[in-house]
């Protein structure tokens, strides 16, 4: 069989290094981790770049890949950190980036009814590592909840307005925790939690805790801020988080937004 030639291996004159190269918008089925089952196998979108020098042409877009779908049945927060590592080797790069966004899907059980039912969470991983062994690993998550204006209930003599939220919270850490642990600190923080099902007797209870929790975006992440604070299911304390919250105002023709980052 005739040689093929290898252009990416070939040198590059221009001496303009790049800061990243590789794949955008690989969807893929991979499984994370899950509290209850060990695993949930789900759907991804990933981006995976390294660094290139100034004297290399290209790099070897199908490695990515190759790599990655090694790893798809293994993708829990450490692993997706070696699966950078691998890339980053394999590349003879210094430095390798990727992010993998996923849906999330968690139990959950009516509040009176205890109807069973499957809610969906957004998930972002974020990494990356390089040739000293420094590496960085964030978790984003998306958590929908209700939230009751306290003005609103404070001036109004029948009821209160209320609107879905989505409070946005991105962590560090260097130790194992669970994302079911996170996303239920999170609701608890909100006026209310959502629900796929809701029989009638949840649908009042969900309404009367709600009136009764009222929240601004501002509340919101302050208590938030407080829980990751105070956060004890996993080793260690948060090495850095941040806290979005925007609330999709159902009296105005705008969002109300607030952000906290950890101190």
């Amino acid at each position: 069989m005739t040689d093929l030639v290898d252009i990416q291996n070939t040198p590059d004159k221009r001496n303009i290094p790049l800061a990243k190269v590789g794949v955008k918008n690989l969807n893929y089925p991979v499984k994370v981790l899950d509290k209850e089952n060990g695993t949930q196998q789900t759907c991804a979108t990933v981006d995976l770049f390294v660094n290139l020098p100034h004297d290399y042409k290209g790099t070897h877009m199908s490695r990515f890949i190759e790599i990655f779908h090694r790893h798809k049945d293994n993708l829990g927060m450490k692993q997706f950190l070696s699966m950078l590592e691998e890339i980053r080797v394999a590349l003879d790069a210094q430095r390798a980036f990727g992010s993998m966004s996923f849906t999330f899907f968690m139990k959950k059980y009516a509040p009176v009814s205890h109807a069973e039912s499957i809610m969906d969470y957004k998930c972002t991983y974020e990494g990356s590592v390089d040739s000293e062994g420094k590496s960085s690993f964030f978790l984003k998550v998306q958590v929908p909840v209700t939230t009751v204006c306290p003005c609103s209930k404070a001036i109004s003599t029948r009821g209160a307005h209320n609107q879905r939220g989505i409070v946005t919270v991105t962590l560090q850490n260097e130790s194992l925790f669970w994302l079911e642990d996170v996303i239920e600190e999170i609701e608890k923080c909100s006026s209310c939690g959502l629900y796929s099902i809701l029989k009638r007797p949840d649908e009042k209870h969900v309404t009367e805790q709600a009136y009764d929790n009222p929240r601004f975006v501002e509340d919101v992440v302050r208590e938030v801020s407080l829980a990751l604070k105070s956060f004890d299911k996993c080793a260690k304390p948060f090495t850095w988080f941040s806290v979005e919250c925007e609330n999709f105002e159902s009296i105005h023709n705008h969002n109300a937004y607030a952000m906290a980052l950890s101190q």
